[in-house]
């Protein structure tokens, strides 16, 4: 079938369109390849998908009305993989109106295309960091989030709530994925893997926020992929059970899922430190830090309900996974 993937030039939406290149479908990719980080590596992952067949590349900003509904017009896709975003907690601080420009009102924009399209089932991007200043473990999607410690964090989970009133409103199937620290070949300059790698390499100390006690819930990109692609095929529906008197978080009445999408098996930062050293062959010089505003302690997902709706089982542990982002980053820069 014709999808639009936006964030094609990013991390995981190159992904998510090779895996549905892969298996026949056309794929119509969105990004305006801004400046947040290398440009380069966004530009040599589009290179990679332009030289396959069944692949559109559509260079624009998902936060400009006109175009967007231009491209939903001229495209006409079946179903729409949202994962384009202003992303990092960190710099949500820095630069707040950019997370309001790109997830607010880019997001808006996606959801009216669906609408006025005849879009079958958009799936987008949520974040863990919805969950905030919770404290339950494993988050699960029926929990409340309602507080959360960043913009980045306010901003996923409005898309959450955007989305559900599209389907109330418009019975537009949206399914919102809660991404887990997601690592592997391919990925993001600002997240702390690649930071690591790059500066262990140079022989430059790495920053090891607080004091390495992180614990994360870190997701292989493949894994992460195959819980995309097989959501996008399992159309969100009503859940008949559901009931305003006792409301769940993760359905609705509506034809609306919220689904988290990690390891299930979260890690210590000073472990996943450990493995990278010995993927490398050299120790990290570390600068211990205390914890950094909007940061959480500790991210850890149930996924059940994922395994039960689509099958979703990760697979793939810290030591293969860091292993093979290490192959990939000596061989793309040379090291």
């Amino acid at each position: 079938m014709r999808i639009l993937v936006t964030g094609t030039a990013g991390f995981i939406g190159s992904h998510v369109a090779h895996q549905l290149l892969d298996r026949g479908d056309e794929v119509i990719g969105v990004d305006n390849v801004n400046d947040y980080y290398d440009v380069s590596l966004k530009e040599a992952r589009l290179a990679r998908l332009t030289a396959r067949d069944g692949f559109t590349e559509v260079r624009e900003d998902i936060a400009d009305r006109e175009k967007m509904a231009e491209t939903f017009r001229e495209f006409a896709p079946a179903r729409v993989v949202h994962l384009a975003a202003q992303a990092g907690v960190r710099y949500s601080i820095e630069n707040p109106h950019a997370y309001v420009d790109a997830n607010l009102v880019g997001f808006i924009n996606i959801l009216e295309g669906c609408r006025h399209n005849g879009v079958e089932h958009l799936v987008y991007a949520s974040s863990s960091s919805v969950y905030g200043g919770n404290e339950t473990m494993p988050f699960s999607v029926h929990d409340n989030v309602d507080h959360p410690l960043s913009l980045y964090a306010a901003s996923k989970k409005a898309n959450e709530l955007m989305a559900h009133t599209y389907s109330h409103l418009y019975r537009l199937p949206t399914t919102g994925l809660r991404f887990f620290t997601v690592y592997g070949p391919w990925g993001r300059p600002d997240m702390a893997l690649f930071i690591f790698t790059k500066r262990i390499l140079e022989g430059e100390p790495i920053d090891v926020f607080n004091h390495g006690h992180h614990k994360r819930d870190f997701t292989y990109i493949d894994d992460i992929v195959e819980g995309v692609v097989r959501t996008l095929d399992n159309v969100a529906t009503p859940n008949p059970e559901w009931t305003g008197v006792t409301p769940d978080s993760g359905t609705s009445n509506a034809p609306y899922r919220l689904y988290n999408i990690g390891s299930n098996n979260p890690v210590e930062l000073s472990r996943f430190i450990e493995v990278l050293e010995e993927c490398l062959g050299r120790k990290a010089e570390k600068n211990y830090l205390p914890m950094q505003p909007g940061d959480v302690p500790a991210t850890y997902a149930d996924v059940q309900d994922l395994i039960d709706d689509v099958g979703y089982r990760p697979e793939t542990p810290v030591e293969t996974g860091i292993k093979r982002f290490v192959d990939w980053y000596r061989n793309f820069y040379g090291v």
